[in-house]
């Protein structure tokens, strides 16, 4: 027989508390994962843009280096260009410098035969006549490879072609007109092989001279250093 007043024998109670603690546990994580999931999403987010952010600041370094390095490239290929264009505009530079002192013999040849002596020597006439067309074959056949003669008696001095050795007063020309050449001058090209060497007037009346750029100034103190270039007075 059953004894219902032993307290063995009575179904345990459980507290009202305990028994709904689970179940709060249960419902405060329910109410914190979508909080979690917010800020593990705006951290993927933030992660993301900063790698977007990473990825367009190399590109743009990528694509500038690149402008660069075509940059660099094409004015390589225009010194190239210009390089091999001087080259064969020049190459007969050295050459060239050792024939004009042929010309210059040739000149000094002619002039040393006294004014009127070949009218009285049929010989010495058909000897400088000569000499006189071997000169200007010489001077044609340099002409061709782009050497001009400078031979500027009567024309203004021009410091980027001419070498002045003295000045002499003279009024019955304009100042600073060469009155006299010691020594031709030739230019290669655009650009000074030897300049001539001249007398230029002084004390006369001035002319006036068209006016000079600066760029124009500039690009023919830049010619003449290449070349080696005149003196001044």
């Amino acid at each position: 027989m059953t004894n219902d007043t032993n307290p063995d024998n009575q179904p345990a109670i459980v507290p009202e508390a305990k028994q709904g603690a689970p179940a709060a546990g249960k419902a405060a994580d329910a109410a914190a994962q979508p909080n979690a999931a917010a800020s593990s999403g705006q951290m993927t987010l933030a992660v993301a843009e900063a790698a977007i952010g990473a990825l367009q600041t190399e590109v743009a370094e990528l694509k500038d280096r690149l402008l660069r390095t075509h940059a660099d490239m094409d004015n390589m290929r225009k010194r190239t260009e210009k390089e091999k264009a001087d080259a064969h505009k020049y190459a007969v530079t050295k050459f060239a410098r050792d024939m004009i002192e042929v010309g210059d013999n040739f000149q000094r040849a002619i002039e040393t035969v006294p004014s009127g002596a070949t009218e009285q020597n049929p010989a010495l006439k058909s000897f400088l006549d000569g000499v006189t067309m071997t000169e200007r074959e010489l001077i044609n056949t340099l002409e061709r490879h782009g050497i001009k003669r400078l031979d500027p008696k009567g024309q203004p001095f021009n410091p980027h072609l001419h070498q002045a050795v003295m000045e002499v007063q003279n009024a019955d020309v304009p100042s600073g007109t060469v009155t006299q050449v010691y020594q031709v001058g030739y230019m290669i090209e655009d650009r000074v092989l030897r300049p001539a060497m001249v007398v230029v007037a002084k004390g006369g009346f001035k002319t006036v001279r068209p006016v000079e750029t600066a760029a124009d100034a500039f690009a023919s103190s830049a010619d003449n250093d290449a070349a080696g270039g005149g003196g001044q007075t």
